[in-house]
């Protein structure tokens, strides 16, 4: 069973810094490409950041570019993004995402439960 916890939502004031996790088992973690997608209140699914299964890959969306950094251990299975300068608007449930190759970020066919962030005074 394909299983993704996401870890590491929390408070935090506008300028901070986060590091988000995500836990992947069920599958083999280095062969797939994997994503962040957020959801912010009242609005649709977005697009973060994306990396191909062997990590030499990364692609960000323009509102996160120069500010987040999407990273993944094939050793530990583990899906990683440091969030820094970070702003209200990144206030959203983050998710982590399966894609259903090793180098496109889309379509995916799993997604984890989510982890809350909040960027506030």
């Amino acid at each position: 069973e394909v299983q993704l916890v996401e870890s590491g939502g929390f408070l935090v004031q506008p300028g901070g810094s986060l590091r988000l996790s995500c836990a992947a088992s069920g599958f083999t973690f280095s062969t797939y490409a994997m994503s962040w997608v957020r959801q912010a209140p009242g609005k649709g699914l977005e697009w973060v950041s994306g990396i191909n299964s062997g990590g030499g890959i990364t692609s960000y969306a323009d509102s996160v570019k120069g500010r987040f950094t999407i990273s993944r251990d094939n050793a530990k299975n583990m899906l990683n993004l440091q969030m820094n300068s970070l702003k209200p608007e990144d206030t959203a449930v983050y998710y982590c995402t399966k894609s259903v190759d090793s180098s496109s970020y889309y379509p995916t066919d799993y997604r984890g439960q989510g982890t809350q962030v909040i960027v506030s005074s």
